[in-house]
């Protein structure tokens, strides 16, 4: 590792307010359960949240629905990375994506509906959901409460060898305007109400395609609706709601206390939470200045805006136990005559939003049905064994353990995926119909390079998001499932709770599921932490990949998963320290190693090169980056929005989900991009919020890809973004050399060594326990 001879000082260039640095970072998807605004939105686990949500909610890599920070500005959905590249078709694979998840979302509320009965909206809360603030003052207090709903786990909700299930077809979706835009008289009946309240009239279409048809009543019967449209915050709505009702606004009102409680879950789903422990979101009411916090949370778990639930806390030496919806759990002692109850092990309170609450058991079904259900006999054990014996070490492992299991878990780095390619070689080579989703166009390609990876049409590998879409991969059969025997999903760490439920409901019966991925890097962008809990669950079997990656940034890379950020020798200068003083001489500097530096000592050029940096907003992060990177490399007038035709661009088509690309033209249909090889057109109403320059990303925008090298940039006012995961993630880019422009001296190495990742509240290991430990 060698070191450019710069003179060091201690000065820093600090944010310009405690604020700015918290929205500006990115680590959306590990942070705090809402973001932080000095130190008012506190929820639970603290932190940042990436995305510089309020200042800019059209580039934000915390993703959620409503919340004003998603990396795809228009597309208004949760994160899970599931919408098209190519734009070259008459559907959109955007569209036809959104579709596909409404199908499965309505067969998802039509199954528990069917299994549990609707709940009464707008009921007073009774049994066991009406004592649940109870139930927790009792554990503040000391007490243990009763917790009559864990006498026993939750049995499989699929038998293990089910029959054939009808899955439900993707809705075709016709060309034209995206189904579902509000009407022109619906948007001006907004309109009219927004101006009367003294709010931004363009926020019209939003609100209106959040409330749907009768928004403009509903808005003006409850104006602290407004927090339903991205970016809205609570003082905002107060001050529309002032001017619209006068003297009957006042804090106490219960309609405020509902709205801001939904909105509180927003947020925290941005950070990456599927709900919040509810002494945490009782707080954060507090501190926005709901009076009474516990009748606010229980209006709105009795008006159906969340949901409530009761995980046990297991003791040593306990069986594990599920969680449990807390009416439904109170509904099945009801049944069983269990009045008194004998289970008092301690619980947990947990509020969630609805989506992401059906999501989570959603995926625990899914899960279930292929840990408890045996694979589809393809090939003989013989047959499998004789192609595990071919190849030695992790190799024969994984092979071993997919020939006989639903479900496995593979881990290990960049050079670990050979052996899910040779998988898939295998698997091909025994008749299945076997196929590899990756999370990027990026990373389609580098795993498509790898022996046994494609078929012998040349295909065989898509991407997640082209998969669930139908625009790639083997596509459906007759049930509505995908057409394959053997999935093997790659990047298995940014599978976010709606994502990785979409895949377990689309896998056919007897299908096998690999979830191959790198667990140092950072989490998913939307809400959850699918592979950290399926790891966390000791869901059996697991593969750790015993490939080391190669070379001095191998040995970095290796160093910085285990919280150690060793000296390696890098003879041949892979691994450039850079120190800085300012912002302004990172940007400097940066702009030299990019355009100068690089090319000229390591035969990369500018274009193979890619910079990575905390987040979009600061002295220097990506918008300062690209703006000097721009006027370097391809210097104009951005004629189409601030865009010229040969420029370096990331295009988000939906949350969460960043492709890189160049600029072809531009004419009246809108802006011409190239991504990944593919033609995508750009409406020229959507280029603001879903297109920007692309030489500089963030961490997430950039995870997923390598580069020949990378050079990542840490200034001084960058050290709260700072995370052992976010190190790991930006290191890890670089394939042949990586430049660190450093001006956070030693609060680098703290990072690596102190700072894990910042934990998120997610039930998916409480409801998978049960059905681990039985298959244990």
């Amino acid at each position: 590792m060698s070191t450019e001879p710069e003179t060091t000082t201690g000065d820093t260039t600090a944010p310009d307010t405690p604020s700015a640095a918290a929205a500006e970072t990115d680590g959306a998807a590990e942070g705090s359960g809402v973001p932080a605004e000095g130190t008012e939105d506190s929820v639970g686990a603290g932190g940042t949240q990436d995305a510089e949500g309020t200042e800019d909610p059209g580039h934000s890599e915390g993703v959620g629905e409503g919340a004003g920070a998603d990396e795809g500005g228009a597309v208004a959905e949760g994160g899970d990375g599931a919408s098209g590249e190519g734009a070259a078709s008459d559907v959109s694979e955007a569209q036809a994506e959104l579709a596909a998840q409404r199908v499965e979302r309505e067969r998802i509320e039509r199954r528990r509906a069917e299994r549990r009965g609707p709940i009464d909206s707008g009921a007073k809360l009774s049994g066991k959901a009406a004592d649940l603030l109870a139930a927790v003052r009792a554990v503040e207090g000391g007490a243990t409460p009763t917790a009559t709903v864990f006498a026993a786990p939750e049995p499989p909700r699929r038998p293990a060898t089910p029959g054939p299930v009808r899955r439900p077809q993707p809705l075709p979706v016709s060309p034209g305007p995206a189904s579902g835009a509000p009407a022109p008289e619906t948007v001006e009946a907004v309109r009219a109400v927004l101006s009367r309240g003294g709010a931004p009239e363009a926020l019209a279409a939003q609100v209106a395609a959040a409330l749907g048809e009768a928004a403009a009543k509903e808005l003006g019967e409850d104006p602290w609706q407004l927090l339903r449209v991205a970016g809205v915050r609570p003082e905002q709505a107060d001050g529309f709601a002032r001017a619209l009702l006068g003297a009957e606004c006042g804090p106490d009102d219960e309609r405020r206390g509902r709205a801001v409680t939904g909105w509180l879950l927003e947020q925290a789903a941005l950070a990456g939470h599927t709900a919040l422990e509810l002494p945490a979101l009782t707080a954060a009411l507090a501190q926005r200045g709901v009076p009474d916090p516990d009748t606010a949370v229980q209006n709105a778990l009795a008006e159906g805006d969340a949901l409530a639930f009761q995980d046990a806390l297991d003791e040593p030496g306990a069986a594990p136990a599920a969680g449990r919806r807390a009416e439904a759990a109170d509904e099945d002692r009801r049944e069983d005559g269990d009045q008194d109850g004998e289970d008092s092990r301690p619980v947990r309170v947990l509020v969630g939003l609805e989506r992401y609450a059906l999501a989570e058991e959603s995926l625990a079904d899914g899960l279930s049905r292929l840990i408890n259900s045996a694979p589809q006999q393809d090939g003989s054990a013989e047959d499998w064994e004789r192609a595990a014996a071919s190849v030695q070490g992790s190799v024969a492992e994984l092979i071993r353990a997919v020939a006989g299991h639903g479900l496995v878990l593979h881990t290990g780095g960049d050079a670990s995926l050979a052996e899910p390619a040779a998988l898939l070689g295998a698997a091909r080579g025994l008749g299945l119909r076997a196929w590899a989703a990756a999370h990027s166009p990026l990373g389609r390609g580098r795993f498509g390079e790898l022996p046994g990876a494609l078929d012998a049409a040349g295909a065989g590998v898509a991407t997640l998001a082209g998969l669930l879409s139908g625009a790639e991969g083997p596509g459906r059969d007759t049930d509505g499932a995908l057409d394959l025997d053997l999935l093997v999903v790659l990047d298995a760490p940014q599978l976010d709770v709606e994502t990785a439920a979409l895949i377990a409901e689309s896998l056919p019966d007897g299908a096998r599921l690999v979830l191959s991925g790198d667990p140092g890097v950072l989490w998913s962008a939307g809400p959850g932490r699918v592979f950290a809990d399926l790891l966390g669950a000791r869901v059996r079997p697991q593969v750790a990949s015993r490939r080391p990656d190669p070379g001095p940034l191998g040995e970095l890379v290796s160093g910085i998963g285990i919280g150690e950020l060793n000296q390696v020798e890098a003879p041949g200068k892979e691994i450039v320290i850079v120190p800085v003083r300012d912002a302004g001489e990172a940007v400097h500097r940066t702009v030299q190693l990019v355009a100068d530096s690089v090319p000229r000592a390591f035969g990369v050029s500018a274009e193979q090169t890619v910079v990575i940096t905390p987040g979009h907003g600061g002295a220097a992060g990506t918008r300062a980056l690209n703006a000097a990177l721009k006027e370097r490399l391809n210097p104009g007038p951005g004629r189409f929005g601030g865009f010229d035709p040969g420029d370096r661009i990331a295009y988000s088509p939906a949350p969460g989900r960043t492709l890189p690309g160049h600029v072809v033209n531009a004419d009246a249909d809108g802006l011409h991009l190239s991504c990944a090889g593919e033609a995508v057109v750009v409406p020229r109403d959507r280029v603001e919020g879903a297109v920007r320059h692309g030489w500089a990303l963030t961490a997430h925008q950039a995870v997923g890809g390598r580069w020949p090298a990378a050079v990542v940039v840490l200034p001084g006012d960058a050290v709260q973004a700072l995370s052992r995961p976010w190190v790991y993630t930006a290191f890890g880019r670089a394939d042949r050399h990586l430049s660190v422009v450093q001006g956070v001296e030693q609060a680098l190495p703290r990072a690596v060594a102190e700072l894990p990742a910042k934990p998120r509240t997610t039930r998916l290991a409480a409801l998978l326990t049960p059905r681990a430990a039985d298959q244990g």
